[in-house]
């Protein structure tokens, strides 16, 4: 498809990993023979908050082995967080399928005859599943700007309102699943498998394992999904099979059952938030924001999940004055992690329904009342850095109301509807601050990569960040091609293969929407580099170093002070919507999307990622996971937990408008994320203009659907 931009980088092409996927060569880390490893399964805790007594373990066949705590050479702690999480339990379970062991042998059905036959006693203690009751804290921020009591004494009007947000299942095609191999010879070992973040999982075996750098390999498989499910999970499987492969000195491997994924992997942070806002002449002058992020059972990746919510609080629109605090808790649910958006899709949907519902209080049109109210180039952020870029906005909600008629719509929607189907129309915006919070880039991550030609001139781009389906594998040797193409280099001499840490350096992980905008640029810098000094035949390196660009103010986490990003992408989001009265059932009849994510660097795989990630914030509106009294999640498969389908939308309707950042390849900014953040709040709009009631809850569900209409 030729791309609707300038930069001739946009054009797509054919994807690197198209033919071996297609055809299944391509091989995942469940491909591998089974007779090469051990069979490695977890003993879990079925209560949700229990003291351990023993572990009563039946007779082990020969070749068959058990590992817990006792077997951790270093540090029973997995480097996430706050050090809270072990690799196996030791003295207390916390959630329903904390790990206390695991079982490795060469049969699958004997390992889990041995899983059944062992008794856990424990001390069930007294867990809570109640985030706004719990007593202990993960993290907790607080910061304020402008006047905010004055502005609320001063306002022609006060509004607020409570929201609700669930836990959403990552759904990722490929489960959970790593196999770790002893070098014993070398005193060395090597971990691969299904991940996102290879030094993450490098770092925390050298914990666990006491081992120098020297002694460890981590490399990534294909992998078939992440959306942040595979950021910190892996380093837990890492350390564990790695632990087991210790002991038992031969290879072990453990992959997740589709059940056991969905039972006791991480999920999206359920939310709780607080708005108070305070309008005068049309604009909002003041908020008054409150939020508590369900940490789960550990503390994983809450704090950045949680640091990222609260700066964006305010969503697209400049409020001069704010008070916010934010908290994650932990709970006796399973631990809650990354997933695509990070935090902000919780925010988002409420910051940016609370804005329709105060035009709807005030009499006013929403989205005149939303467009009066943007952020715009030079405005300070929440945290009083700015808005050093251009903010399309105003273009792009005109351009998302051509491609769906919203303003004729919306007009025709809000008269009274009669008649077995009910129609509703709903329109919202985001952001994404691209890259790490704060000075997290330039202070923690310090991405270094590295390029290297051979004398046959073939390139090969040396970092970290892995292709977790986002295409890097394509887009960083079509940057590499366009700096060295004047050289007489093809495309097909650009490379990029799944990283291993023998090999590459730590450019960061793969998270954040960072991998394009700053390693990317790395990987523009190193190739322009390697052009300067190109001699052919000889062997050549050359290395780059991330640098924070200049203009950047810099950012105190302590108060919440500074630029959070460098720059932002921006999304504009149209949801249609169809009520059956009988039924309860909801048709999306079209989804519309206009995202500035840059310079694209292929244009198919950006429209992708949009129409990808604009299903996955559906789901975040209507998919149900729950657990019951005890703390066991009820719908562990996907016959039971529903996720959108092809067939639920199919009319999507998504396009890019385009606005090039300096410090990114190309212009490219960030793009995973943001088709994921904002589409929620257009869906419960359209859903509150069909029921005439409001939705201040997510997911919205057939039962919602009902007990609107009974009103």
């Amino acid at each position: 498809m030729e791309a609707k931009v300038h930069d001739p980088i946009s054009n797509s092409i054919k994807r690197r990993d198209h033919d071996e996927k297609m055809t299944g060569e391509a091989i995942y880390v469940g491909d591998y023979p089974e007779d090469a490893s051990l069979c490695g399964k977890l003993l879990r805790s079925k209560v949700a908050k229990a003291r351990i007594v023993k572990v009563n373990l039946p007779k082990l066949p020969e070749g068959y082995f058990y590992i817990d705590h006792t077997d951790v050479p270093g540090v029973n702690v997995v480097a996430l967080g706050l050090g809270d999480m072990p690799v196996f339990a030791d003295k207390t379970v916390e959630y329903i399928g904390d790990p206390i062991g695991m079982f490795a042998g060469p049969d699958e059905k004997v390992v889990d005859r041995l899983l059944a036959e062992t008794v856990v006693d424990v001390e069930e203690l007294e867990a809570n599943l109640d985030p706004l009751t719990s007593t202990e804290v993960f993290y907790d921020y607080n910061y304020e700007k402008g006047d905010v009591d004055k502005a609320f004494a001063e306002a022609d009007h006060i509004v607020e309102e409570r929201f609700k947000t669930g836990m959403q299942e990552i759904a990722y095609m490929e489960t959970q699943g790593m196999i770790a191999e002893p070098m014993l010879e070398e005193n060395r070992i090597y971990l691969h498998g299904s991940m996102q973040c290879p030094y993450y999982v490098f770092n925390a075996l050298k914990q666990v394992l006491n081992y120098e750098s020297d002694q460890i390999r981590v490399k990534q498989d294909v992998t078939g999904g992440g959306f942040g499910g595979k950021e910190d999970w892996p380093s837990i499987l890492a350390c564990q099979v790695a632990v087991a492969a210790l002991k038992c000195k031969q290879p072990v491997r453990l992959i997740y059952e589709r059940r056991e994924d969905m039972a006791y992997s991480s999920k999206r942070h359920p939310s709780y938030s607080w708005y108070k806002m305070a309008v005068k002449d049309g604009k909002v002058t003041a908020l008054d924001f409150d939020i508590t992020y369900d940490g789960g059972a550990y503390s994983t990746l809450s704090m950045v999940v949680l640091q990222r919510g609260i700066i964006c609080c305010n969503g697209v629109y400049y409020i001069p004055n704010m008070r916010v605090h934010g908290k994650a808790v932990k709970t006796n649910a399973v631990p809650f992690g990354a997933y695509r958006g990070f935090g902000a899709p919780q925010i988002f949907y409420s910051s940016d329904l609370m804005m329709t519902h105060v035009a709807k209080k005030l009499g006013l049109d929403p989205l005149e009342f939303k467009i009066n109210n943007f952020a715009k180039q030079g405005d300070k952020t929440s945290t009083e850095g700015l808005f050093h870029e251009p903010v399309p906005l105003p273009a792009m909600a005109d351009e998302v109301d051509a491609i769906s008629e919203f303003r004729r719509k919306y007009k025709e929607y809000s008269k009274p509807q009669s008649g077995r189907y009910r129609m509703g129309i709903g329109i919202s915006f985001d952001f994404h601050g691209c890259g790490f919070t704060g000075s997290g880039e330039r202070d923690i991550i310090k991405a270094v990569m590295k390029m290297h030609k051979f004398p046959d001139g073939r390139v090969v781009a040396l970092c970290s960040n892995t292709d977790i389906g986002q295409g890097l594998r394509t887009t960083f040797p079509k940057i590499m091609h366009k700096e060295l193409k004047e050289l007489g280099v093809p495309l097909e001499n650009c490379l990029y293969e799944y990283p291993d840490t023998d090999i590459v350096p730590d450019s960061g992980p793969t998270v954040a929407s960072r991998s394009m905008m700053n390693v990317g640029e790395l990987v523009r810098r190193c190739a322009k580099k390697l052009k300067e000094i190109w001699k052919d035949g000889e062997d050549q390196w050359v290395e780059d170093r991330f640098v924070q660009p200049d203009f950047q103010i810099p950012f105190s986490i302590s108060n919440f002070k500074g630029d959070a990003y460098p720059t932002y992408s921006w999304g504009a989001n149209v949801c249609e919507v169809k009520v059956d009265t009988w039924s309860g059932m909801t048709e999306l009849v079209g989804g519309y999307g206009i995202f500035d994510v840059g310079t694209p660097i292929d244009y198919n795989i950006v429209i992708g990622q949009m129409e990808g990630g604009f299903v996955q914030g559906l789901g975040h509106a209507t998919e149900i996971m729950n657990y019951d009294a005890k703390g066991c999640i009820r719908n562990d498969s996907f016959a039971d937990y529903i996720v959108p389908t092809a067939v639920d939308v199919a009319k999507l309707h998504m396009d890019l408008h385009v606005e090039p950042y300096e410090y990114g390849p190309y212009g490219a900014k960030g793009a995973g994320e943001l088709p994921t953040v904002g589409v929620q709040a257009s869906y419960a709009m359209a859903m509150e203009q069909a029921l005439s009631n409001t939705m201040n809850h997510l997911p919205i569900t057939v039962e919602d659907v009902i007990n609107a209409l009974k009103k």
